[in-house]
């Protein structure tokens, strides 16, 4: 911004003491120092879009860092604060709105500096033009607040109605089967497409405002400058400025479209920056469940009871425990308990898992379910998590969860490449993929949920028979309902609304309790529950 405004003193200083009167060496040397400040600028240009190109990517990822950091932390809670639509919105949109803000504070701080540089440059020209630019400039400005004030404002429920349009759209995909079975897509595209209407009143509002702020951006400095121009040539027809001084001030005042353009801008992207900053942190303030509990104390130092009140499910250490539930949910939910993934009275060695600290707990329990994330990369990586494992540790868990012909399908084996969320593997196939993981993992307690509910019963048989012999002395507890898993347990609890209404071996449940045999038996005519 300063180089900038050196031009028009040079200018001036060739035509007054060079072309006019006709002294070519001092015509030269100004016309060189011109061309200097001119390369000068091009290179201080250069070197301002890549700092602020850094500056902006910089911003970006350290958003997105600790809006990451921020989702991990609430973990399993975060679905119940926020729709996944909002999330992908802030991970998106409002962190580029903010990246973008960032940037105009290094034009912001050079505008301020060229205006002062030119009313010091135009005080020894003319004290009345001084006064005009010193006072016209923040006039400009000063017009454009209101404007602004509005933007933001429509700003704040455009991207309120954004998070919500983008969640519904979430909800839609993720439930499209459902919709479809039940013949309520139409009425949810319905929905949706209202939704999508509204959003584009909504736009069109915001576009209006911004259409003002950028027209008065161009045009008011156009018209300042036209009357500062009108001033200037008045005043040299009078012989109060020279020629060099008419085409400094002329410069000068143009010089000055650049920053008055940049306040304008700066304002704009400010008010915008706001409203997303406010989304981010509010996401931000989100607390975990049992964040505020001022006492904290340790896991068990050994492995210990998993005690459920509300179900009356308990896992003892080293067994193997299965949960059989008509209703998925119910067994399902009694997991999230036990892995405190959900606030309860849950107790771990009886002590509460809710005054544990979270990071310790999952350490030592982990879950496993099918709709755990599955991770772009090679084979062998997302099985192996954030830890390195030797190759006759992946082979053991690749024998237990039956998945050699997996790898033997593939064409470069472990090393071949597998799509986000495993898009390139059948559902059975990445069933399994997770039961290696969790495998490899070697959790002290593993929770797993529905293990084999996608594979063949042959393969069902043999992975009960290898999982059972290689967590054996650890302690699992898996939900199922399949009589070849069932009878490996050690332990079967049978829930009737989500309450334990019998606890077993598999052999005695199928003898004593007829809603039990009914439900592995898949015959829903037989037992007391409809």
């Amino acid at each position: 911004m300063v180089s900038l405004t050196l031009p028009p003193y040079l200018l001036s200083l060739a035509i007054d003491e060079g072309l006019e009167p006709g002294d070519f060496c001092a015509l030269t040397g100004w016309t060189g120092a011109l061309l200097g400040v001119g390369l000068l600028s091009s290179w201080l240009g250069i070197a301002r879009h890549r700092t602020m190109t850094r500056i902006r990517m910089d911003a970006v990822f350290r958003t997105v860092q600790v809006v990451v950091r921020q989702s991990t932390l609430l973990g399993a809670t975060l679905p119940g604060r926020l729709t996944a639509g909002e999330i992908v919105t802030i991970g998106i949109s409002d962190v580029r709105t903010i990246s973008q803000t960032l940037t105009i504070t290094g034009p912001g701080v050079g505008a301020v500096l060229g205006y002062l540089i030119v009313a010091v440059l135009l005080w020894s020209v003319s004290p009345l033009l001084t006064l005009v630019v010193l006072l016209g400039v923040p006039v400009l400005t000063l017009l454009v607040g209101p404007l602004l004030g509005r933007l933001q404002g429509a700003e704040t429920t455009y991207r309120g109605r954004q998070g919500e349009l983008a969640g519904r759209i979430g909800d839609l995909v993720g439930g499209l089967r459902v919709l479809n079975g039940l013949g309520g897509k139409a009425l949810y595209a319905d929905h949706y497409r209202r939704g999508s209407q509204q959003l584009r009143a909504e736009g069109y509002r915001v576009g209006v405002v911004t259409s003002w702020i950028q027209a008065l951006s161009v045009g008011l400095p156009a018209v300042f400058l036209g009357a500062v121009t009108w001033l200037t040539a008045r005043m040299a027809a009078q012989g109060d400025l020279t020629v060099g001084q008419l085409v400094a001030v002329y410069g000068y005042v143009a010089v000055l479209v650049i920053p008055v353009a940049f306040f304008i801008e700066g304002g704009y992207d400010l008010g915008r920056g706001l409203v997303a900053a406010r989304q981010v942190v509010r996401f931000l303030n989100l607390q975990p469940d049992g964040a505020d509990r001022a006492e904290v104390v340790d896991p068990p130092a050994a492995p210990a009871v998993l005690h459920d009140p509300e179900s009356g499910v308990e896992v003892e250490p080293g067994l193997l425990t299965a949960l059989a539930g008509r209703r998925p949910g119910d067994s399902a939910a009694v997991v999230d308990r036990l892995a405190r993934f959900t606030m309860s009275a849950a107790t771990w060695g009886g002590t509460p898992l809710a005054d544990m600290e979270l990071a310790r707990v999952r350490e030592r329990i982990l879950v496993a379910d099918n709709e755990a994330d599955l991770f772009s990369g090679t084979l062998r990586e997302v099985v192996s998590g954030r830890a390195e494992h030797d190759e006759a540790a992946i082979t053991a868990a690749v024998r237990t969860a039956v998945a050699q012909d997996i790898i033997d399908a593939l064409p470069n084996g472990l090393d071949s490449a597998v799509d986000a969320q495993g898009r390139n593997l059948s559902g059975g196939q990445r069933q399994r993929i997770r039961l290696v993981r969790a495998l490899l993992a070697d959790p002290e307690v593993l929770l797993a949920v529905e293990p084999t509910s996608a594979v063949d019963a042959h393969t069902e048989a043999v992975l009960a028979h290898r999982l059972r012999a290689a967590r054996a002395g650890r302690t699992t507890l898996v939900t199922s309902t399949s009589p070849l898993l069932l009878e490996r347990a050690d332990t079967v609890y049978y829930l009737v609304e989500g309450r334990t209404k019998a606890v077993g071996s598999h052999t005695e449940l199928l003898t004593n309790e007829p809603g039990y045999r009914a439900l592995v038996s898949r015959d829903a005519a037989e037992g007391d529950e409809p």
